[in-house]
């Protein structure tokens, strides 16, 4: 039986230990067979399967004959187990499209909804907001972050009101460079917050110094952007084979290696890859199954991909 996430994180664990979990989401399709890793959300101890997708660029698509790839992409997600759905006022077309294709799934209600206000102002705040429920098709949202921390003390106080009046669940804040690492720490050691997004991936471990233990050390959860180095890290790769000890953690691609990476990290409780084409999403979801690396794996894990 997979033990909890621990509320406190230990930046110098035991070589050997494993990798605490929340439990496993089982897949509900047989052709995609597999029980996903899960993480607690350390404000409501609600499980929250630990690979979601992002919708920046990917879901920014005009036309409904883009539709079906993204439409099977989303079908992917729900029966491997996935919820998560990040999106943003500022990714185009993506919250609409989200809204378009959700509301033709009978799974439409299994889906954690999360999005962003990235504007300056209250009432310039508040309409964006109402803007994207109405574009995504929900009456309630899962989670609302402040995106890149603009007018972060304003709109938390509207996010406060909100989430009062139920119309939306969780509360957060964003962020992708190594640069704001450190005001994101103090936004959530002076504010209580339920998510923190940020950059983090195999070459870009800044997070590790202190944003990460700093999240499981005040319950909050985190979600994890850029993983890939927005392509950049899987370009680095894709042209090289696999270590031959990757089999060991159940690893058959790059993407799985490089999410398996991240979410070993016990601080970690979601990662949102962007992608537009389901079988990669597939791919990405697989990351989520079977054994995690542990601290001395991480680190030859890292060393390898530094050598290529």
């Amino acid at each position: 039986m997979a033990s909890r996430l621990i509320s406190r994180y230990n930046p110098t664990p035991a070589k050997a230990a494993p990798v605490p979990v929340t439990g496993l989401a089982r897949c509900r399709n047989r052709s995609i067979s597999f029980a996903m890793l899960t993480r607690l959300i350390p404000s409501s101890q609600q499980p929250l399967p630990a690979i979601g997708l992002g919708t920046w660029q990917t879901f920014d698509v005009r036309g409904k004959a883009a539709y079906p790839p993204l439409q099977q992409t989303l079908e992917v997600l729900h029966t491997a187990g996935g919820s998560v759905i990040d999106s943003s006022p500022m990714y185009g077309r993506a919250e609409e499209v989200v809204g378009d294709l959700t509301a033709e799934l009978a799974s439409r209600d299994a889906f954690f909804y999360a999005t962003k206000v990235w504007t300056q102002g209250r009432e310039a705040g508040i309409r964006q907001m109402e803007d994207s429920l109405r574009k995504m098709r929900r009456t309630s949202l899962d989670l609302l972050q402040i995106h890149n921390l603009v007018d972060w003390q304003t709109h938390l106080r509207t996010l406060r009101e909100w989430q009062a009046a139920g119309r939306v669940r969780y509360l957060g804040i964003t962020h992708y460079t190594d640069g704001m690492h450190e005001q994101l720490e103090r936004v959530f050691s002076q504010e209580p917050l339920d998510f923190v997004q940020f950059n983090y991936s195999i070459l870009d471990r800044h997070a590790e110094q202190r944003l990460l233990p700093a999240a499981a050390d005040r319950g909050v959860a985190t979600l994890i952007n850029r993983p890939y180095g927005e392509g950049s890290l899987l370009t680095r790769v894709g042209h090289h084979p696999l270590p031959g000890w990757a089999a060991e953690l159940g690893i058959t691609s790059w993407a799985q290696f490089l999410l398996k990476f991240i979410l070993s990290h016990p601080a970690v409780t979601c990662v949102i890859p962007g992608t537009s084409n389901p079988a990669h999403l597939q791919d990405n979801l697989r990351a989520a199954e079977g054994p995690l690396p542990d601290e001395a794996t991480r680190e030859k894990m890292a060393a390898y991909v530094r050598t290529l």
